[in-house]
């Protein structure tokens, strides 16, 4: 319990007067069991307290009983949200190795996280993805009066960029941005589309010329879930007129990525182009480019479907990013556990197994 404690120094109590009738750390530790044991609010907080009493006595004291799910919403309505983000933040420093290999940065919309009374829009969560470690490695939120364009300096700004290489999509495909992560030792292959129009239009126009210098790498072919996809990377190093034309801050290479995909009864193609700050060979940049995708395949399909977020229905104060970066902390001590197994049977044996679920909490 005094190591679960050290995770959370710096983090205040918001609560005064007759409200703290429960540990603050104690509440906290099975909120985080119950997320564990595929929990999703503070309803099931609460049932999981009741159910889980005996095995919960067994390293918490419990002076008054186990709380109600009121407590929990009343806890994590009020808990300081940059607080709890720069707890996560500790936890990962002493909980994962060097950031290294591609670190995908990403935005994700809590559908029901609004609140139509108060006017208050759904949360918006963007995340850095280690696509390596397969781990959560920082996010932020972004208010009413921002979008993620502004978010990600931010995010940036608590990563060690050296030796990475960060990907994000068109929308994030920003000087600025470009430029952070260059300063900061890292590189980037970020996608480029019509919101760098001229840009855009340059290296299109460049990367599909048959004359130009460029080079193609073989074709790689994946055959999954009934779809077949061909892609073919292909990169030029060849660009000192479009470096002195845009002055885009670390251009060292542009590329393209044609997929080509199969189903039973149609075939798509599209072609995707990329600003890259290092020379790299079409091979790994395809590799590159496809790691991507982890952010959406690893991180966001899973916190959907098998932890149910966009179904949570916390909405007040706020509880919905206290929640979200729960989750997270939740999603990586069980992609750390060294078991074999999907998410969704580790949670399912947390739930069955006092000894698994110790064990994890073991982690922190």
């Amino acid at each position: 319990m005094d190591r679960f404690i050290a995770c959370w120094e710096g983090l205040d109590d918001p609560r005064t007067g007759n409200a703290v009738l429960h540990d603050f750390h104690e509440i906290l530790a099975i909120a985080m069991c119950a997320v564990l044991c595929g929990g999703q609010g503070s309803v099931d907080m609460g049932l999981f307290a009741k159910s889980k009493e005996p095995f919960l006595r067994g390293f918490l004291k419990l002076e008054n009983g186990v709380p109600s799910h009121d407590t929990f919403s009343r806890l994590f309505r009020l808990l300081d949200p940059e607080q709890f983000r720069a707890a996560f933040q500790r936890f990962m420093a002493g909980f994962s190795e060097q950031c290294e290999g591609v670190v995908a940065i990403d935005g994700k919309v809590l559908r029901r996280s609004f609140d139509s009374a108060s006017g208050k829009s759904a949360l918006h969560m963007v995340s850095a993805w280690g696509c390596e470690q397969r781990l959560v490695l920082a996010q932020i939120a972004t208010d009413a009066k921002s979008n993620e364009i502004t978010a990600v300096p931010k995010l940036l700004e608590m990563l060690r960029l050296k030796g990475t290489i960060v990907t994000a999509d068109a929308l994030n495909c920003q000087r600025d941005i470009a430029r952070q992560i260059v300063d900061r030792g890292g590189d980037y292959a970020l996608a480029l589309k019509g919101n760098q129009p001229t840009l855009h239009n340059d290296v299109m126009l460049y990367l599909d010329d048959p004359a130009s210098k460029t080079i193609t790498a073989a074709p790689v072919v994946e055959a999954d879930h009934g779809r077949i996809e061909t892609r073919t990377a292909t990169v030029s190093t060849d660009i000192a007129w479009l470096v002195k034309d845009h002055q885009w801050p670390g251009l060292a290479a542009v590329g393209k990525v044609e997929r080509i995909r199969e189903t039973a009864g149609k075939t798509t193609s599209e072609t995707a182009y990329y600003l890259l700050s290092a020379p790299l060979t079409p091979e790994r940049f395809n590799e590159v480019v496809r790691a991507h995708w982890g952010v959406e395949n690893r991180l966001h399909w899973r916190l959907d479907v098998v932890m149910n977020e966009d179904q949570d229905r916390s909405r007040l104060g706020n509880g919905p990013h206290n929640l979200a970066v729960l989750r997270h902390m939740a999603l990586n001590v069980m992609q750390k556990d060294g078991e074999k197994g999907s998410l969704r049977g580790k949670i399912k044996r947390a739930g069955w197994d006092d000894a698994y679920l110790a064990r994890l909490l073991t982690m922190f």
